[in-house]
């Protein structure tokens, strides 16, 4: 209610109030409208609102779900905010005690490396079998065929002790995941089994044509087989694998061909293949071409990893990766060598070959271990995942 000869006291106290508290000289007359009530203002061209198009079209809901929004590509993509937020630091980054476990390390026992060696062998020899049929020994193929059926033969019983029971194995088939590299595994090594025992059938009753038309379709399923454990171990959050995505495949294709090129060198020497034959001077190059790229692979690999590599240079697994390297060397040195020390070296290299590629598969195994057990590392793989 209004006073009868003015303002109620209480209004007026709380002007003189107001007023004390306000500097001298300050302009509180309202921009727009008079005091006390709502001010009428209309967009004008010079009002745009930064980062937002007309109508709001860039703060609809879709910019909380899919990102997709012209605003959201620029905000995250120059990266001003980060720019900023380091400068506010003095130019460090966060350090953040880490308490674990953060994550749990693969349970893995020795039955999955030596799961991966005999399927790089399988690998390897389906190449060489198709090789062979390509270049017209059908001979050497017929026997790369029937080692790639007695390399992959021991896969599914070494996956199945590793988990322990058989029912696991069936209930994998039980599902048809392609994101998923352990479900796309396990049923690429039932197709590559079943189609490197279809050639081989072939062989024994004899179908030639047949048996080479097979083999296509085995070095194709091989391409996935001899690949996807690396991409299996790079899907995972240990820091070591993770971080070896872009080479762990290659690596794997790598000592596969090597040592599948090898066991057919090899078991033909046994066979009576005579020394200067095509086809074995031919395993011979590609097995040493696949163990030289290999080597430069990982060389390449560890120096990106860093101090993320640690796991690859101590213990246990640090050892083993050691004694292949050198593994790979000798090898590499003995095929060298071996134009003048005979036959019997060019043999040392390629068992030097086979052994270094077990080597390989064991180390990277374990040194997801110790990688997993690493929280600062595991904890900087996460941030550098997100950024």
């Amino acid at each position: 209610m209004s006073h009868a000869h003015g303002p109620p006291p209480e209004e007026v106290i709380r002007r003189r109030d107001a007023e004390r508290a306000q500097p001298e000289h300050r302009d509180m007359e309202p921009a727009v409208g008079r005091r006390g009530e709502p001010g009428r203002w209309r967009h004008g061209p010079g009002d745009d609102v930064a980062g937002a198009r007309p109508r709001w079209a860039d703060a609809r809901w879709s910019f909380l779900y899919d990102k997709g929004t012209r605003y959201a590509r620029e905000a995250l993509g120059d990266g001003r905010v980060r720019a900023a937020a380091r400068r506010a630091r003095g130019g460090k980054e966060v350090t953040v005690p880490v308490s674990g476990p953060v994550i749990n390390a693969a349970v893995w026992t020795w039955e999955v490396p030596l799961y991966f060696w005999f399927g790089g062998i399988a690998t390897g020899s389906s190449f060489a079998a198709l090789a062979c049929d390509v270049a017209g020994d059908h001979r050497s193929a017929a026997v790369a065929r029937k080692l790639t059926l007695a390399a992959i033969l021991p896969g599914a019983p070494l996956l199945i002790l590793d988990l322990g029971r058989p029912l696991r194995f069936l209930h994998m088939m039980r599902i048809f995941k392609v994101r998923s590299p352990m479900s796309m595994g396990a049923w690429c090594l039932s197709a590559f089994s079943g189609a490197a025992g279809a050639a081989v059938t072939a062989d024994l009753l004899g179908r030639p044509r047949l048996a080479r038309a097979l083999g296509v379709p085995t070095a194709v399923l091989g391409t996935y087989l001899g690949s996807y454990t690396g991409v299996l171990l790079a899907s995972t959050a240990v820091p070591v694998w993770n971080r070896s995505r872009s080479f762990l495949p290659p690596i794997f294709i790598c000592t596969g061909a090597a040592g599948g090129a090898a066991a057919n060198r090899l078991v033909l020497a046994a066979l009576g293949v005579p020394s200067g034959h095509p086809t074995r001077e031919g395993l011979g190059v590609v097995e040493t071409a696949a163990m030289a790229a290999e080597l430069a692979l990982s060389a390449v690999n560890e120096r990106r990893l860093g101090s993320l590599g640690d796991a690859l240079e101590h213990g246990r697994p640090g050892t083993l990766l050691r004694l292949a390297k050198w593994g790979v060397r000798a090898g590499l040195a003995s095929r060298l060598a071996g134009r003048r020390g005979g036959p019997q070296v060019q043999h040392v290299a390629s068992v030097l070959f086979l052994l270094a590629g077990l080597a390989f598969r064991f180390a990277w195994v374990g040194a997801g271990r110790t990688s997993a057990a690493d929280d600062e590392a595991v904890a900087l793989t996460a941030r550098q995942s997100s950024s």
